[in-house]
């Protein structure tokens, strides 16, 4: 079994991590028009399973990361905890993005960083 190369896998995480966060966003408006208009249950009955599936993904795929970019554990730990809070995956994504965690290269360069920085 071929598995997927580390930029796929970067794409992927890059995109759940939007994707979750707009199911974020029609879940909490399910559950307005459910427990505060007292409307309608449609906005969660579709959104919450959606949710919850990009939810899994988003994990699976951070853990994927972690495996494969050689994330430290508070980067890994950050990308997990982000999917707990609405739209906070953008925000580790951009993060991460910005620090080099979500690059192909990013591993090597990372190693290479803490490398240095132990003096080895």
């Amino acid at each position: 079994m071929k598995l997927p190369s580390k930029s796929t896998v970067i794409r992927v995480f890059r995109i759940l991590a939007v994707a979750e966060a707009f199911s974020w966003a029609a879940l909490l408006t399910g559950m307005y028009f459910k427990w505060v208009a007292r409307t309608s249950e449609l906005g969660v009955e579709i959104a919450g399973p959606i949710h919850g599936a990009l939810f899994i993904a988003y994990g699976v795929t951070a853990l994927a990361l972690w495996r494969l970019q050689r994330w430290p554990f508070r980067v890994a730990f950050f990308a997990g905890f982000s999917a707990v809070f609405p739209f906070a995956t953008v925000l580790f994504e951009r993060w991460a993005g910005r620090r080099g965690y979500l690059t192909a290269a990013g591993a090597d360069q990372q190693a290479a960083k803490e490398h240095q920085t132990a003096g080895v």
